[in-house]
């Protein structure tokens, strides 16, 4: 293995109030980051795969480590995203190759399923960079209910020659969701999207 991890760091959000309103179910958010070195910084190199191999490898970690931190069954996550934030010497198709061909599907394992697209986000940045994962219902993206980010940071990385990964899990929909539109227990879940 070419690349290393420097460390995982996991962040629980449980939300009792939102707004005026308390909450009626227990409602969490959790992102389980891994800071990683990127063996390709500072050099232009076609053949990416070490990195989707590490994006393979960090999908189920991640994501398994999301789900302990949460304290919920594996199937009673809602919502996912994923994301990057790649050190200054290296570029976005680093983010790219870690995230698309292979994190997804032990990250779906992990979960019990989803059907639906995993969002993602990617940027350049420097050590506190700060990169909103969007979310969304893990067997059908149409669901507005669970329409949602979450915000990500680490004071410390990624240094130039780093890339932070970012895995986000919800243990439901936004708080207070009112704006209609398709509902879960509405979906079809045949095709990722209704």
């Amino acid at each position: 293995m070419s690349w290393e991890i420097c460390k995982v760091v996991t962040v629980v959000e449980e939300v009792y109030r939102d707004g005026q309103k308390a909450v009626e179910h227990r409602y969490k958010k959790c992102a389980a980051l891994a800071v990683i070195k990127n063996p390709f910084a500072g050099r232009y190199v076609e053949d990416l795969s070490q990195l989707t191999a590490a994006g393979e490898y960090l999908g189920g970690i991640l994501t398994q480590q999301a789900v302990a931190a949460m304290d919920v069954a594996q199937d009673q996550v809602e919502s996912y995203g994923k994301g990057a934030i790649i050190g200054s010497a290296g570029e976005l198709e680093h983010g790219a190759a870690i995230l698309h061909p292979k994190l997804g599907k032990p990250m779906r394992d992990a979960v019990g399923g989803g059907k639906a697209i995993i969002p993602s986000a990617k940027k350049i940045g420097v050590p506190g960079t700060t990169l909103d994962v969007p979310l969304h219902y893990k067997d059908a993206a149409f669901v507005r209910t669970h329409y949602d980010a979450m915000e990500v940071r680490l004071p410390d990385a990624p240094k130039a020659d780093e890339i932070v990964v970012a895995i986000v899990l919800t243990s439901g929909g936004r708080p207070h969701p009112r704006i209609g539109g398709l509902q879960k227990d509405e979906i079809t879940g045949q095709d990722g999207l209704r």
